[in-house]
């Protein structure tokens, strides 16, 4: 959930409750690899088995 510019202002600053921005920044950023490489896993495998059956 992302937090109104207002409310992030706040937690950047000090002021309020919450994750600053760069905190959220380093978060998202290895729950986007995260789902590349689970994409990139998948091609993968499909691969795999197309070649696996062409080979027959």
């Amino acid at each position: 959930m992302h937090a109104r510019p207002v409310e992030q202002a706040g937690a950047d600053a000090g002021e309020r409750d919450g994750s600053t921005s760069s905190e959220r920044e380093k978060t998202a950023q290895p729950r986007w690899e995260n789902r590349r490489l689970r994409e990139d896993v998948e091609i993968l495998k499909r691969a795999t088995a197309f070649y696996a059956k062409e080979a027959r």
